[in-house]
């Protein structure tokens, strides 16, 4: 279990930089706020997108299981 939790939290970490650089530079890119775009990016994806996707990527890793990301084996010879 304390595996799981650690797991959770590193991802949460690569979560929350991922998170934070994707949000600054989609609202740089979108926004229509011509007075402080700037301020808005780095606010919004400091204190919004990255904890949010932090928690999404705590969730993750926890519920994820080391090496679900292999297929099972389903070739069989009879």
């Amino acid at each position: 279990m304390l595996a799981r939790i650690g797991r959770g939290f590193l991802w949460a970490v690569a979560a929350y930089f991922v998170g934070a650089f994707v949000g600054y530079w989609l609202i740089m890119w979108l926004s229509s706020n011509t007075h402080d775009r700037s301020m808005e990016a780095g606010m919004t994806s400091a204190f919004v997108l990255g904890p949010l996707s932090a928690f999404v990527g705590f969730i993750a890793g926890v519920l994820r299981r080391p090496g679900s990301s292999r297929q099972p084996d389903t070739a069989t010879d009879h």
